[in-house]
C-alpha cells in the first residue's frame, strides 16, 4: 500500500476495510470474532467493540495466522476463516458457506470460484466424487503441473471447519514448501487421511475473491462496494438521480422515498428522512436530516437539520449546529454551535456561531454573532420573532429578547430587551478632499522608498 497506515485500516465506503469481515460474521451469526494481528501493527481503531485480538508472532502463512489462535479454535464447534482484506463478504455468503458445511456433513468447506483467468490463486483439485482433494498453491507456477494450472475453479481464502479436528491437523502442519509457510490449505489432505469429509461451497459472486494489495485494488473494491450500497437504497425506495456521480458511506441511513441528486455524498453515520432532497453537489457527514428537507450545494458536519427545513445553496453546517422544523440557513450562511429555533430563518450571507436562535425570527443579510474575544467562546441569545436588521454584530455574550429588533448596522453590546429597537448609529459625517490628501500621502511613501 505504500502508506504509514496498515493495509486493512484503509477505508472502504467510510468504514475501515477489516470492520467489513467482521461485521458480516457477526450478522452472520458469529458468537466470537477474533481478528489475527501482527504484533508491530494496532488495528483497535478499526475493529467493532468487542472484537478479539490475537497476535501472530510472526507473518508465517495464513496456517500459522490460524495456529496463533489455537485456543479459541479449541472452544469452537464451528469455525469460520475470512481474510480482512476480502471486505465484499457478505453476512449472507457467510450463511450459504455453513450451510453447504453442515449439509454436507464436511469437516471442511472451501469457498470457491471460477475465474476466466485465475492468475496466483490456489488451484481446486477435486476427487472424481466431487469433493475437495487439495489445494494446489501456484506462488511458483514453475513447480505446478499444466494441467492443475489450467483448473480454473480456485481457492478463495473463505473456509468452514469443524473445530475439533482443526485443532488436530493445525499441529501436524510444515513450512516444507517454497515460500517457507504454513499454508491453511494444507489441513485438507490432513482431514481426508484421516477419513473426513472436505467439500466446496462455489459462490454465486465471484467478487467474493476481490482483495486488496494496493491503492488500485483498494479503488475497484471501494467501486464494487460503492455499487452495491447504492443498488440496496435504490431497491429500498430511494431515488438516486445518478448514481456514477453519488458517493454514500457503507453505514449511511436513507428512508424511502428520499432523492439524492448528482455529486452528493453521505458520509459516515449520516441519516436522510423521508422525501428529503439532498444536493446536487452535497457533502454530509455525520449529518441527521429530518422528513421532507431541501439541502442544496451545501456542506455539513456533525450537523442536524429537522423536518422540513431549507438548506443553501452555498450554506456551512459546522459540528453542533440544530436546525428545528422548517427553519433555514440560506445562501452564504455559515452555523456552528447553534440551534435555530422553528421557523426562523438565517436566509443569506451571515455568520451564526455559539447562539441560540428562537422561533420565528428573522436574521438579516450581513449579520454576525461575534462569538470570540480572543480568548474565550461567549453565546447569543435571540428571542422568539427577534428581527435583526442587515450588517447587525451581536457581540457575545448578549440576548436580544422576544419580538425585538436592531436597526441595520447595528452594533448591539449590551442586552436588547423584550420588544425594543437597539440602534447604534451616529451622525453621518462627510471628510472633503479625503480622497486627494491619500493620493499624496501614496505619493509621498512611494517616492521616499517606503
Amino acid at each position: 500500500m505504500r502508506s504509514s497506515l496498515p493495509k486493512v485500516l484503509h477505508p472502504v465506503c467510510g468504514r475501515p476495510m477489516v470492520a467489513w469481515p467482521v461485521l458480516a460474521a457477526r450478522e452472520a451469526g458469529a458468537d466470537r470474532v477474533a481478528v489475527i494481528v501482527s504484533p508491530d501493527r494496532d488495528l483497535t481503531p478499526g475493529l467493532p467493540p468487542d472484537t478479539e485480538t490475537v497476535i501472530q508472532p510472526e507473518a508465517d502463512g495464513t496456517g500459522g495466522a490460524v495456529r496463533a489462535a489455537h485456543d479459541i479454535v479449541r472452544e469452537s464447534e464451528t469455525v469460520v476463516v475470512l481474510s480482512g482484506d476480502h471486505p465484499l463478504i457478505t453476512a449472507d455468503i457467510i450463511r450459504g458457506l455453513l450451510e453447504t458445511h453442515r449439509a454436507g456433513g464436511a469437516a471442511a468447506t472451501v469457498m470457491t470460484v471460477e475465474l476466466e483467468d485465475p492468475g496466483a490463486y490456489g488451484r481446486i483439485v477435486r476427487d472424481e466424487s466431487g469433493d475437495i482433494e487439495r489445494i494446489v498453491e501456484t506462488k511458483d507456477p514453475s513447480q505446478v503441473p499444466p494441467e492443475e494450472l489450467a483448473i480454473k475453479e480456485i481457492n478463495t481464502g473463505t473456509y468452514a471447519f469443524a473445530g475439533e479436528p482443526l485443532v488436530a491437523a493445525l499441529d501436524q502442519l510444515t513450512n516444507d514448501n517454497s515460500a517457507g509457510e504454513y499454508y491453511l490449505g494444507d489441513v485438507l489432505p490432513i482431514f481426508r487421511a484421516d477419513g473426513l469429509r472436505v467439500i466446496a461451497h462455489t459462490a454465486s459472486d465471484p467478487n467474493v475473491n476481490l482483495g486488496v494489495n494496493n491503492r488500485a485494488d483498494l479503488a475497484v473494491v471501494t467501486a464494487e462496494a460503492r455499487r452495491k450500497i447504492l443498488e440496496g437504497h435504490m431497491l429500498s425506495g430511494v431515488t438516486i438521480v445518478d448514481p456514477a456521480s453519488t458517493w454514500i458511506d457503507a453505514d449511511v441511513e436513507i428512508a424511502a422515498d428520499a432523492t439524492i441528486e448528482p455529486g452528493t455524498a453521505l458520509r459516515g453515520a449520516t441519516s436522510i428522512g423521508a422525501d428529503s432532497i439532498v444536493g446536487p453537489n452535497t457533502t454530509l457527514t455525520d449529518t441527521k436530516v429530518g422528513a421532507g428537507s431541501r439541502i442544496l450545494h451545501s456542506y455539513a458536519v456533525e450537523a442536524e437539520v429537522g423536518d422540513e427545513c431549507e438548506v443553501g445553496p452555498f450554506a456551512y453546517l459546522r459540528p453542533g449546529t440544530k436546525l428545528e422544523r422548517g427553519a433555514k440557513a440560506g445562501t452564504f450562511v455559515e452555523i456552528k454551535n447553534s440551534q435555530v429555533g422553528e421557523g426562523a430563518k438565517v436566509p443569506h450571507l451571515a455568520y451564526v456561531g455559539d447562539a441560540e436562535v428562537g422561533a420565528g425570527a428573522n436574521i438579516g443579510a450581513g449579520s454576525i454573532t461575534a462569538n470570540y474575544d480572543g480568548f474565550s467562546k461567549h453565546r447569543t441569545k435571540i428571542g422568539d420573532r427577534a428581527r435583526i436588521g442587515v450588517n447587525t454584530s451581536l457581540v457575545a455574550p448578549v440576548t436580544v429578547g422576544d419580538d425585538a429588533y436592531t436597526g441595520a448596522g447595528a452594533v448591539i453590546r449590551k442586552d436588547l430587551p423584550e420588544g425594543s429597537l437597539g440602534v447604534s448609529r451616529g451622525e453621518q459625517r462627510n471628510i472633503q478632499g479625503y480622497a486627494e490628501r491619500k493620493r499624496k500621502e501614496r505619493e509621498a511613501a512611494e517616492g521616499s522608498g517606503e
